[in-house]
């Protein structure tokens, strides 16, 4: 009951939407459809002053569906606010997409995938794995540039993975992951290569990874010792 209860809420948020502004939501899926960059940088600077707070909720949209390719947005970010900003805007809409997408996609699938777990024991396994070392698997499979989202949203929600974890872990992955592909693309546009930023980048996913591993291996440590103490 309650299910269908925020099934029917969302569904009332795009028939207000339409009735606000029938031609907004027929453009919009027309805009996503056609995945054209340089058309949705137009569109979203169109907004004026509004047009970050636009950006953002776009953004945050793209992510929670899950389609087109976020690497549209964030290029278009960047030539409409800068590598920077672009890429700080990006980062923190996406981040609030996918958490958004992990608390529909748990909320409504989640009994139905621990039904399934329940019944296989490699898949128990997996799920036990997932809850104890999935911040460090979540954190670098969000670090790496054009890896599918909604495929990283739905393993996040339907494993035993913390909230707080999973998005930790999305917001410091994406980081890197946007950061290269946002650059990528502008650079590709506007023809302005600059080799020194793409190094940046790569070396901060480098200390990352570094860092992630370091904390695997502490964690392993200290639970080999509890359990030892035990």
């Amino acid at each position: 009951m309650v299910k269908a209860g925020a099934a029917l809420a969302i569904f009332l948020l795009f028939v207000i939407i339409h009735l606000i502004n029938p031609a907004f939501l027929p453009h919009m899926f027309g805009l996503l459809a056609r995945g054209d960059i340089l058309e949705t940088a137009d569109y979203i600077a169109s907004f004026g002053p509004w047009a970050v707070l636009f950006s953002f909720l776009l953004t945050l949209f793209v992510n929670a569906l899950g389609f087109p390719p976020a690497i549209i947005f964030s290029t278009a970010n960047t030539l409409i606010f800068g590598i920077f900003w672009g890429i700080v805007l990006s980062v923190v809409a996406e981040t609030v997409g996918v958490a958004i997408s992990f608390i529909l996609l748990r909320f409504f699938f989640r009994d139905a995938a621990e039904k399934i777990i329940s019944k296989n024991k490699t898949l128990s396994n997996l799920d036990k794995y997932s809850g104890k070392r999935g911040f460090v698997v979540m954190l670098i499979a969000r670090m790496v540039p054009y890896f599918p989202s909604v495929m990283l949203n739905a393993i996040g929600a339907l494993s035993a993975m913390s909230f707080r974890d999973y998005v930790i872990a999305s917001l410091v992955g994406k980081f890197p992951s946007t950061g290269i592909e946002a650059i990528i693309g502008h650079d590709a546009l506007t023809h302005q290569e600059d080799p020194t930023r793409m190094i940046l980048v790569i070396l901060f996913a480098i200390i990352l990874i570094a860092g992630a591993w370091w904390y695997e291996r502490s964690a392993a440590r200290k639970a080999a010792a509890e359990e030892h103490r035990r």
